[in-house]
């Protein structure tokens, strides 16, 4: 599939190559998801999670981390212990976001998913950036460092009504409810959509429902994105 659209940056490793793309091409989707894997994960996990979710119509963009991780040290440890790592990580997904800007694809069409790693990189992106995308799935994660911080809504930023789906066990061998909690309450503070959902499940994965509870919102957002398609305007001078 034609990754030309997403460009590579000396310096941060996260960017030496293009993402992998699966599902529908870029120019005939409804709906883009950016999927971000977890530690030591690899694109390959997202690649599953998509096959698990088989949904038609939805395009696919999966970064990978250089070494499999996007930083180094524990989520909560203090964030100059993950740098430069972290500013690399996130400087990689608001390169790949703007790219498929670029390529015409308006926030409002793109939903972002992560796991573990990939979900607390996305989390601090999210506070940080306050971005107005179609949503985001966030399994097994939390915002970065020690101690939570202010996030003051930016000027024309904010999170008005996107929603966020966080999921997290209630005994996460990797993430701490708390901490989840926490950063479920700092979205919604941004005005986020925020559904938090806990369960009672040992092993550190997406169980059924969880890709169940994707698949749904995928498939809502897509049907959105048809019914804005079909209700547009025609173009001046057409018929009727």
């Amino acid at each position: 599939m034609n990754t030309t659209v997403f460009g590579t940056r000396p310096g941060n490793p996260h960017l030496a190559a293009p993402p992998l793309l699966r599902g529908a091409p870029l120019a005939d989707a409804g709906l883009v998801v950016y999927a971000v894997h977890g530690r030591g994960q690899g694109p390959g996990f997202m690649v599953d999670q998509y096959e698990r979710v088989n949904l038609p119509g939805v395009a696919w963009v999966i970064p990978g981390a250089d070494g499999d991780t996007w930083y180094p040290r524990a989520f909560m440890e203090p964030l100059e212990e993950n740098q430069p790592h972290l500013d690399h990580a996130l400087d990689t997904v608001r390169t790949h976001l703007a790219d498929l800007a670029r390529a015409g694809w308006a926030a409002r069409d793109v939903v972002l998913f992560g796991f573990s790693q990939g979900a607390c990189l996305l989390s601090e992106y999210l506070l940080r950036d306050q971005p107005s995308y179609a949503g985001a799935f966030l399994h097994t994660g939390g915002h970065l460092g020690p101690d939570a911080v202010p996030w003051p809504a930016g000027p024309g930023n904010a999170l008005p009504g996107t929603e966020i789906v966080l999921l997290c066990a209630e005994e996460d061998e990797f993430v701490p409810l708390p901490r989840a909690e926490r950063t479920a309450g700092a979205l919604a503070a941004l005005g986020a959509r925020v559904e938090f959902t806990t369960y009672d499940d040992p092993l550190h994965h997406l169980n059924e429902d969880s890709i169940v509870r994707l698949r749904r919102m995928l498939r809502t957002r897509l049907l959105e994105r048809v019914e804005i398609v079909d209700e547009a305007p025609a173009h001046p001078g057409a018929e009727a």
